[in-house]
């Protein structure tokens, strides 16, 4: 289940945009939007306000990519895409070309697409561009909301 809704800022200062329409599309997300509303080394930071024109490998058109997040630190400036690990890889081919395994296809390319415009768009201007895993949200202290039990442990809880 996918959640998103309207994420209310603690610090509208450090919102670089209008902080009464900030959405989030995921807990991900939410959860990423209030580490940097609390963390003091982020200065500024938006969400899908920054737009970036690409060509898309699938259909050769020009689409506009939303960043999710841009955030200002006192070193440097990112552009954030926030994705599971698992979209992040090329899916594995099976024995059979299913019909999800060419959607997932299309959807890796599309992404992939955006990423290496995103990267250029960063290098023209002295930015980083990042996408952040749930690993990497752990390792920030960030803590994922939504994230499954393993089995063993939902066992062990209903006993």
């Amino acid at each position: 289940m996918a959640y998103s809704g309207r994420y209310t800022v603690k610090n509208p200062s450090k919102y670089d945009g209008d902080p009464t329409k900030v959405v989030f599309r995921s807990l991900w997300e939410r959860q990423t939007f209030k580490w940097m509303d609390d963390n003091p080394n982020v200065i500024k930071w938006q969400s899908e306000e920054t737009v970036i024109p690409y060509r898309c490998k699938t259909d050769n058109r020009i689409h506009r990519y939303f960043m999710d997040i841009k955030m200002v630190t006192k070193d440097k400036t990112f552009l954030i895409e926030i994705k599971p690990k698992c979209q992040t890889k090329a899916p594995k081919e099976p024995s059979r070309k299913t019909k999800r395994y060419i959607t997932e296809v299309m959807a890796y390319v599309k992404n992939t697409s955006k990423w290496e415009t995103a990267e250029s768009y960063c290098a023209d201007r002295g930015w980083e561009f990042a996408i952040w895993t749930e690993d990497d949200l752990s390792r920030m202290g960030i803590k994922i909301l939504g994230a499954k039990k393993p089995k063993r442990l939902k066992k062990l809880k209903k006993k």
